[in-house]
């Protein structure tokens, strides 16, 4: 009778990746190798996020820090806090939040 599978697939992993697999696979209760993988090569699915609106909010999370970085310093030199200060950082804030809210959105329709 002979096997029903003719093609042999190889490929190299570390130990840790090894060690990665061994747990997945303990997780569902199998210990075949070769089902398991097969099953996740066919029915896996691999999702690849591109997300620009995160790499924004990266951004204005990196200027807001900058700017309430400079906002510190000069009231520490001088004592003194404008109410522009306060509402350029209450601007940047509501930036921000508009922003993980766009990407929790986003996050929310995959699936």
């Amino acid at each position: 009778m002979g096997r029903r599978r003719k093609r042999k697939l190889e490929f190299y992993v570390s130990e840790k990746e090894l060690h990665m697999i061994q747990q997945k696979m303990a997780q569902i209760g199998t210990n075949n190798l070769s089902a398991y993988l097969r099953k996740i090569a066919i029915d896996g699915c691999i999702i690849k996020l591109e997300l620009p609106e995160l790499r924004d909010m990266v951004s204005l999370l990196r200027r807001s820090s900058n700017n309430l970085n400079q906002i510190a310093r000069r009231v520490n030199e001088t004592g003194r806090f404008y109410d522009a200060d306060m509402e350029e950082i209450r601007s940047k804030q509501e930036q921000l939040w508009q922003a993980a809210n766009e990407i929790i959105t986003r996050l929310a329709s995959i699936g």
